[in-house]
């Protein structure tokens, strides 16, 4: 699978932004899930400052397919939403969930892209803001650039930056313990504040579900969602299309619209985690670019261990499937059913559970913390023990 991202012009690991960002500086906390810098602001030295920058990545060329094939312009507000969460729920994982500014950066072709999905794009944030607003966290949007560059854009790229300024003694850094529990929190279901369904994608993993998994006729009615310089023999392997249906809990939903649920954000449950649980929670990590991996650059001589995760969701059982690749790459790639890990005192990781299970989302203890002479991560998958070092 890895040369066939090598092939799409992407990478799953990302080792060439990482080779090339490795002597930045970290911020104040090597361990923080986000990089926290100094209140530069305010000057204030019991405060810090975050940012952070994030895009939709590939999916929006997914939603350009689904919006041509059906003219459903609702799948725009879902990217909005993608962005945003990308950036806002790492920000929570630093306990950051309160007057975050937002801001958003759209480049679009506009021979492709008409006002319409503009105006999608631009109401599905302002709705996103408002539905949050609901649960006491107040986002500020500041604005943006929306550019017309055809000639660097296929179609459209979505991304938001978003800043805050947080209390020290609010600020959680990552102190993974031996003995900890980690709690997953779903990312399929719905939730109490979601309108339908989700399949638990998310924003990662994108250039594989839409190749691997839809029909190749794509590839000749939509030359424009795909880079020209790659081999057309990596293009839309699949066998769906958009419009065939999948039950899932007995209700029939589109393979489409499936992967692209919006990226469900935790900011509603991680706000009163961090409300009721205040310095007893020894991390939270935002399972993303390197999936049930990620945790890896957060810890020191620890052993993860998950040995009881969700059951596959049906959307990464398809992916699977459809591109035969092993159980040990999916969930380097796709967080495979839980996408928000809480790592806390064994006392404590019901009430993680019980917070979550008020809005809706599943949760459970998906395994513990061990020490170690390395950094290890076991995860026990349906084929049995995968190990990464």
């Amino acid at each position: 699978m890895q040369d066939k991202y090598l092939a799409r012009g992407v990478s799953a690991s990302k080792s060439d932004v990482h080779e090339a960002i490795k002597n930045l500086d970290k911020g104040l906390y090597e361990f923080a899930f986000c990089k926290v810098l100094p209140d530069i602001v305010a000057g204030d030295p019991e405060y810090v400052n975050i940012m952070h920058a994030d895009t939709a990545g590939t999916k929006t060329s997914l939603a350009y397919l689904y919006w041509k094939e059906t003219g459903d312009l609702d799948v725009w507000k879902g990217i909005v939403q993608d962005a945003l969460v990308m950036n806002l729920d790492d920000m929570a994982c630093v306990g950051c969930v309160q007057d975050i500014i937002i801001s958003s950066t759209i480049g679009r072709n506009a021979q492709l892209i008409p006002k319409e999905v503009l105006k999608a794009l631009i109401d599905g944030g302002q709705e996103f803001i408002e539905r949050m607003n609901e649960f006491g966290i107040k986002l500020h949007h500041s604005g943006g650039e929306t550019a017309d560059v055809g000639d660097i854009v296929r179609t459209i790229d979505v991304g938001f930056t978003t800043f805050a300024r947080l209390s020290k003694e609010d600020l959680i850094v990552n102190e993974i313990k031996d003995g900890d529990l980690i709690v997953g929190l779903a990312s399929f279901g719905q939730s109490s504040y979601e309108n339908e369904y989700n399949g638990g994608m998310g924003s990662n993993g994108l250039t594989s579900a839409r190749h691997d998994v839809l029909d190749h006729h794509y590839a000749k009615k939509y030359p424009e969602s795909f880079s020209p310089q790659t081999d057309l023999g990596f293009i839309y392997n699949g066998s769906k299309k958009l419009t065939d249906k999948i039950t899932i809990d007995g209700k029939s939903i589109d393979i489409g619209k499936l992967i692209l649920s919006p990226t469900r954000t935790y900011l509603p449950v991680i706000k009163k985690i961090l409300d009721q649980l205040k310095g007893e929670i020894h991390g939270m990590i935002h399972c993303t670019g390197g999936a049930q991996t990620k945790v890896s650059k957060f810890i020191d001589k620890k052993h993860i261990i998950k040995d009881n995760l969700f059951p596959i969701p049906p959307l990464f059982e398809m992916i699977r499937k459809e591109s035969n690749t092993d159980y040990k790459e999916m969930y380097q790639v796709f967080n495979m059913g839980h996408r928000l890990e809480v790592y806390i005192p064994e006392h404590r990781a019901q009430d993680v559970i019980d917070i979550s299970k008020e809005f809706n989302i599943d949760a459970k203890v998906i395994g513990r913390v061990e020490s170690a002479s390395e950094n290890r991560i076991s995860i026990t998958g349906p084929e049995g023990k995968l190990e990464y070092v």
